[in-house]
């Protein structure tokens, strides 16, 4: 009787195997297909908020810049056209398990549309502010239905924190077309950006923490920057400016601090 129970036992569990099996297969196969198709969006976004941070930097080159924020917006929309594919594919399923598959563009769309945001406003967009954006509409079956992507917290500080490094590039760039206002503004808006992060400390998430180094970087060289145009300002012509700050910011120490 033994015998025939473990018999029937090892058989049973073979056939619950070859039956269940495939199933796993497939829905492991289906998770690691949609990983891939958001990976290649989430390089599209990328791409494409790259450009619109390109394009936002001929501002301090061009006697208007309606034109370009204007040009950015059409740019920006079609980024989100591309996070609404994202939002598509994460419908119904959850979003922890693929975050690492497109955090990359969406910190990338993140830092321009802030980008666009400070150009504008001269302020830091806030995070319900971009997600009121991300809102799309798909028609199926003649029925209306609404999709919604929400940032992550994470993802909007750490664009945030890419944010600097094109202010600090911004500020070189006004510098160097003899614009000696902007500097100052920047460096306000990044001091007050660094004692923000600062305020999260190690509290928030671990790649935060990483980049508040690199902050701290673009803040030094833009108070740098600050320090001579009012100290020597008025002694080099404008069109010096520019590479009078570039050969100062090559000197600052890579591991000095801001205080």
């Amino acid at each position: 009787m033994n015998r025939r129970d473990g018999r029937f036992r090892k058989h049973f569990s073979a056939s619950l195997t070859d039956f269940l099996f495939p199933v796993f297969q497939q829905e492991l196969d289906t998770k690691h297909d949609k990983y891939e198709r958001l990976v290649k969006i989430s390089r599209d976004v990328t791409i494409e908020s790259k450009r619109t941070i390109f394009l936002l930097h001929r501002v301090t080159s061009v006697p208007d810049a309606e034109d370009i924020l204007n040009e950015a917006d059409v740019k920006l929309d079609g980024v989100r056209q591309k996070i609404g594919l994202i939002a598509e594919e994460l419908r119904g399923e959850d979003i922890h398990q693929f975050h690492r598959a497109f955090t990359p563009g969406i910190q990338e769309y993140v830092e321009a549309v802030s980008f666009q945001h400070y150009i504008r406003h001269h302020s830091l967009i806030s995070l319900e502010e971009i997600n009121a954006r991300l809102v799309f509409m798909r028609t199926e079956t003649h029925d209306a239905q609404v999709l919604t992507f929400q940032v992550t917290p994470s993802d909007y500080l750490l664009g945030v924190a890419d944010l600097t490094g094109e202010l600090m590039r911004m500020c070189i760039s006004s510098v160097g077309n003899g614009d000696i206002n902007t500097p100052f503004r920047l460096s306000q808006f990044l001091r007050q950006i660094h004692d923000g992060f600062s305020y999260i400390g190690n509290t928030g998430p671990y790649e935060v923490s990483k980049k508040l180094h690199t902050l701290r970087q673009s803040l030094g060289k833009v108070e740098d920057a600050c320090y001579t145009l009012r100290v020597r300002g008025s002694e080099i012509p404008k069109h010096m400016l520019a590479d009078v700050f570039s050969s100062r910011t090559t000197l600052i120490d890579p591991d000095e601090g801001v205080v």
